[in-house]
């Protein structure tokens, strides 16, 4: 994957773009998604701003760290100065048409389910901050490890 590549994917698919070869604002149903590229290190990274991390609960913390595992596949949660973000990172040379076509909407998923499913595809793997054990369970649990 080049930058020239980049951009004609992402003006195909979005609704409105900004920027240039490295650096890219667009929309995708007035969702904002941003692209950045380091083609020298061959990094990548698409990222949309969810909400202010300050205003977020212990309890959709939580449920965004169990959805890291469970339902935002290839992308995750992350809080970056102050803002949640549904965040995409890849080297960038190795990646397809068809996987940055993917992650644009793993992203743009992860972001609009923020809160309610947390999910960035169809494909959900088993688990969730439900199925928990109570805390009184947690402690009669004893993990024993191996001793070096």
């Amino acid at each position: 994957m080049t930058n020239d590549k980049l951009q004609e994917i992402y003006t195909s698919i979005s609704d409105s773009i900004n920027g240039q070869p490295g650096g890219w604002q667009f929309h995708i149903k007035e969702v904002p998604l941003i692209s950045i590229t380091d083609e020298n290190h061959n990094r990548m990274r698409i990222i949309s701003p969810i909400a202010d991390s300050n205003s977020l609960n212990e309890e959709l913390i939580k449920a965004a760290l169990v959805a890291n595992f469970h339902t935002a596949l290839d992308v995750k949660y992350a809080v970056s100065d102050g803002v949640l973000w549904s965040v995409f990172i890849h080297p960038l040379k190795e990646l397809s048409e068809h996987q940055v076509k993917d992650a644009v909407s793993q992203v743009y998923y992860a972001n609009i389910n923020f809160g309610t499913t947390f999910t960035s595809t169809s494909l959900t793997f088993p688990g969730s901050i439900n199925n928990q054990p109570k805390e009184e369970e947690k402690q009669k649990e004893k993990i024993e490890f191996k001793k070096s």
